[in-house]
């Protein structure tokens, strides 16, 4: 396959990768994503980042119908890559895609969950030694011997069970480690290092015997013994290499003293080599004692396993690696809270849901279009219980209320399960998405604007396949009445085409009569905290048109206001709301204030 026929890569971008890895080697990388590779290749991670994804996944990718859905899914991405144990973790939690397969969606979300499930029994003691082995490896940049120092430490923290079969059989001594193919990476073991330093550093002076010799020979040199003392200083200096290790590498006799530094050299080099292989037998050996084998052993007797090849070392490494991914997406559920989402056929419903991307203490919210079971199984008030079998609601109410907040709170849910991965919430219920239109209020009052956002919400609704639609206030984007017009246009259109719809507006009474399968929501504003901000219930009442309530709003001006004559303005504005109710917020505010 051609280079330039992935997704994203011009004549350019094909001919860097090319000089850096090689056609084969890139091709290799882009379908293995390895974000790694192309960025040292020169690529910008962003840029590969979206090469990879549309590689793997392009189907997946078509989900994302809008800049606004693409945007929710980057920033999900980021946060669970944020949770990563390894770097290589984090660039495979980057490149993945919405699956459109069910099957493969259940698949992952075995593992994630059993991962999860792993990650959240270990203790504190055991997280810091599975997430130092961790580092180690990164550290170690996925070696041989780091894959089977990490396999360890994951065993040793009781991490055997599926997911992670796979590490301790790749671990197992009767699965045939062979310490003899363990490849030891620079940083493994520092006595190693000293000595490939050493090797590495007279195999350039060998290469450069006659340099050598110019260095050493001195008119002031008054023999052949001086000669050969000072070439064993100069060697030893250059190398690292104690003189008198040196020394005894000298031959006893030479031809002249031009063989006497080539002898000495190359005999150096040939020493080296065998304390390289020494250490190294070494360190495997102890590898193969602290997982219970015997030195030396294959009990295969053939060197490689049954599966065509491979050693058992190279196996955990795959492993390993595997189970860093499966882990991270574990460590992110767990520590978020999330659970595994119940497949529907038609619908979306959420218990106890938290946004994502909010930090702090968080109102969770229960939510749902289309078919589900919460409402008959909730466990909790039924006013907080999502309806089940409308298509389409409208969320009316008010200012700052987290009607948005709903939306990309559906949004990530919808996403998150259409990955295979645990969603924020206590309960959910997802179907399968052809597309997700999600699309944020952008207040612009401009008829470019309004076309521009109709051409983004109309046509994924029409198009074959379920989609489900996330949209906010269009009333921002064209003259309210008008935007009324649309905003029932859509509501109908929804369900005609068989889709699911949550739309955000402040329009609700000037809606015409909604479909039998539509709905009003709202989200009610309940008064003001004694620090004068606003108190909002941000759960939804089902089937009630929500309030704004700007008296809560007047309330607050009129009792911050420091200047006499805007007192009065805001007071005259409090007639026109209603002055009683905006007397009354600012007595409960005082009570509560007084009552701390």
């Amino acid at each position: 396959m051609r280079l330039q026929d992935y997704w994203g890569i011009g004549p350019k971008t094909s001919e860097r990768l090319t000089e850096a890895l090689g056609t084969e080697r890139a091709v290799a990388a882009i379908e293995s994503a390895d974000v790694r590779a192309l960025v040292d290749a020169g690529l910008h991670r962003g840029r590969a980042t979206r090469i990879l994804r549309r590689a793997n996944g392009e189907a997946g990718m078509d989900v994302l119908a809008t800049g606004d859905a693409r945007s929710v899914y980057d920033d999900l991405l980021a946060l669970a890559a944020d949770a990563a144990l390894t770097a290589h973790a984090a660039d495979r939690i980057r490149v993945m895609t919405p699956l459109l397969d069910r099957d493969a969606v259940e698949d992952r979300l075995d593992r994630v969950v059993a991962a999860r499930d792993a990650w959240a029994d270990l203790d504190e003691t055991d997280r810091e030694a599975v997430e130092a082995a961790f580092a180690a490896y990164d550290e170690a940049d996925g070696s041989d011997l780091a894959a089977v120092e990490t396999a360890v430490a994951l065993r040793e923290a009781g991490l055997t069970a599926d997911p992670f079969a796979d590490v301790r059989g790749s671990i197992d001594p009767a699965g045939g480690l062979d310490g003899d193919d363990i490849e030891i990476a620079a940083g493994a073991d520092a006595e190693l290092d000293r000595l490939r330093d050493r090797l590495a550093a007279a195999r350039d002076l060998t290469d450069s015997a006659f340099d050598v010799l110019e260095s050493v020979r001195d008119g002031s040199l008054r023999d052949f013994e001086a000669l050969e003392a000072a070439t064993i200083d100069h060697v030893a200096r250059e190398t690292g290499v104690e003189p008198a290790t040196v020394r005894a590498t000298a031959p006893d006799e030479a031809l002249d003293a031009a063989d006497f530094v080539s002898a000495t050299l190359r005999d150096l080099v040939v020493e080296l080599e065998d304390a390289v292989d020494e250490r190294q037998a070494a360190v495997a050996a102890d590898v193969r004692e602290r997982l219970g084998g015997e030195a030396g052993a294959d009990p295969t007797g053939e060197g490689d396993d049954a599966s065509g090849g491979d050693t058992t070392v190279a196996r955990a490494a795959a492993a390993v690696s595997e189970a860093a991914f499966l882990l991270s997406l574990g460590r992110f559920a767990a520590e978020n809270g999330h659970v595994r989402p119940t497949p529907v056929d038609d619908g979306i419903a959420v218990r106890g849901a938290r946004n994502p991307f909010l930090a702090g203490e968080i109102q969770p919210v229960s939510y749902g279009v289309g078919s589900h079971s919460l409402a008959d199984a909730s466990g909790v008030a039924s006013a907080d219980a999502p309806p089940t079998g409308d298509r389409v609601s409208v969320l009316t109410g008010a200012n700052s209320g987290g009607k948005t907040t709903l939306l990309e709170t559906l949004c990530a849910v919808a996403l998150l399960a259409s990955m295979g991965l645990p969603v924020p919430a206590d309960a959910a219920e997802v179907g399968t998405f052809d597309r997700i239109v999600f699309h944020r209020r952008h207040a612009s009052f401009n008829a470019g604007v309004l076309e521009s956002t109709l051409k983004s919400v109309v046509p994924p609704l029409v198009a074959e396949g379920r989609t489900l639609m996330l949209v906010d206030e269009f009333e921002a984007i064209t003259e309210p009445g008008r935007a009324a017009d649309l905003l029932n246009g859509l509501v109908t259109l929804t369900v005609d085409r068989g889709a699911l719809g949550v739309y955000v507006t402040h329009l609700a009474e000037d809606l015409s009569p909604l479909p039998d399968a539509a709905r009003i929501d709202g989200i009610f504003a309940e008064g003001l905290t004694n620090d004068l901000d606003l108190r909002v219930d941000y759960q939804p009442r089902f089937e009630t048109v929500g309030k704004s309530t700007p008296e809560f709003i007047v309330s607050r001006l009129v009792a911050n206001a420091g200047d006499r004559g805007v007192r009065a303005g805001f007071e005259h504005l409090a007639g026109a709301v209603g002055e009683e109710a905006v007397q009354r917020t600012l007595s409960d505010a005082e009570w509560a204030a007084d009552d701390d």
